[in-house]
């Protein structure tokens, strides 16, 4: 059991937007504290530099990680917002998931085991 997911309702087009998120974001003073919370299997890592994180809301937590993913996520730093893109059509009823291990962060590891 992975606890909660996203499923689509109808037919997603490759390259169309999900969903948009909007974000809170966490300072460097609280991003360490959120491994201690339950948030610590929902947040965003925002800006590396800075070391701030983020809480998607809407679904933007709830997506859950594949190593083949059907949507990617993109940091909309200016708009405080995470853009969830459709990176294949996706079939209604389809569960959406997303590699959590983008580019920028490619460097830390996964907290959990992939299955």
């Amino acid at each position: 059991m992975r606890g909660r997911s996203v499923y689509t309702a109808s037919d997603i087009t490759e390259g169309s937007i999900i969903e948009i998120c909007p974000v809170i974001l966490l300072p460097t003073d609280d991003t360490p504290i959120i491994h201690k919370t339950l948030l610590h299997d929902y947040y965003f890592l925002w800006n590396l530099e800075n070391n701030t994180s983020a809480i998607a809301l809407g679904y933007g937590s709830l997506y859950n990680h594949s190593e083949t993913p059907n949507a990617d996520f993109q940091l909309v730093y200016g708009d405080n917002e995470i853009h969830i893109i459709a990176s294949e059509d996706i079939a209604a009823g389809t569960e959406i998931f997303i590699n959590y291990m983008s580019d920028k962060i490619g460097e830390y590891g996964l907290w959990f085991d992939v299955k």
